[in-house]
């Protein structure tokens, strides 16, 4: 891109006053994103003082953009923390910042949503590096917001979750907020469930809690749902699916799948699939047998 088209798309984006409106949450992410682009590096043809100009003039546009998310995150935290947001509340406000959801009921990709969510938690994320190098263990990988939420849509407020290998927490935290049910993780790496527990407290969520412990030594005796998002596989599939079904024959449980776990979920002769079959990257519901 050259210095004048340079110029002007930073010109353009300094013109846009209402990004600076907290309710244009997902325009201000499109120009933050744009902003990036123009950070990370410059036309080699470009001289030295100019490229030095254009990115002084990019970062203080970027400085003024993320003060407004800023403020925007903080009212929501202090928001949540009072209790003044409902599940259907917060559901709203989700939608009227970040915009509705991708039509494409396929659609997997992260988008405005994930950044709104992340602003929720006021625990910064450091670099966690994972204690635990187990084959049959996979790395952590987060869920796009928009699945957590279709998620949530599917629970009410007298449910209990347990979310099998719950990472950073973003399931729990979410699911709760967003349905009001009461919510756990399990997570056997210590720095990411002293994160998301810490989450937990800032928020004031006493109903969302974090257990830092192999999941095949857990209590789930209170559960009525869970979610998995391939944790696991191999032994320590089958061992967790063995211990579910006992469950499962005390109450009935609703089971909800997002990747590759759900080809261990079809499989099981005591589960039946909800609506009809997709591709493993999107929700997937199961109840357990009568």
């Amino acid at each position: 891109m050259a210095d004048a088209e340079i110029r002007a798309s930073l010109a353009a984006l300094a013109g846009q006053t209402a990004l600076l409106a907290e309710a244009n949450f997902a325009a201000r992410a499109a120009a933050l994103d744009e902003l990036e682009l123009h950070l990370l590096g410059w036309p080699a043809e470009l001289p030295p003082t100019t490229a030095a100009a254009l990115r002084r003039q990019a970062e203080t546009l970027q400085t003024q953009l993320e003060a407004v998310d800023q403020r925007l995150f903080q009212r929501l935290q202090a928001d949540i923390r009072a209790g003044r947001l409902a599940p259907a509340e917060l559901r709203a406000l989700l939608t009227a910042y970040a915009g509705p959801p991708d039509p494409d009921p396929e659609a997997t990709r992260y988008d405005h949503l994930d950044a709104l969510t992340n602003g929720l938690f006021p625990v910064p994320a450091q670099p966690l590096q994972p204690q635990f190098s187990d084959p049959e263990m996979v790395y952590y990988q987060k869920t796009p917001a928009r699945i957590i939420s279709r998620l949530a849509a599917r629970l009410a407020p007298a449910d209990v979750l347990y979310d099998l290998g719950s990472g950073l927490g973003q399931v729990p935290l979410l699911v709760h907020l967003l349905s009001g049910a009461t919510t756990h993780g399990i997570e056997i790496e210590p720095g990411y469930c002293q994160y998301a527990q810490a989450c937990a407290e800032v928020l004031d969520l006493p109903h969302v809690r974090f257990h830092c412990l192999d999941v095949r030594r857990a209590d789930l005796a209170d559960a009525t749902a869970f979610y998995l998002f391939t944790p696991f596989t191999g032994s320590i599939m089958r061992e967790v699916l063995v211990q579910l079904r006992k469950l499962a024959r005390h109450r009935a449980l609703k089971l909800f799948s997002y990747g590759p776990s759900t080809e261990a979920l079809q499989e099981q002769p005591w589960l039946r699939r909800v609506g009809e079959e997709g591709h493993l990257y999107q929700l997937a519901e199961f109840r357990s047998a009568a």
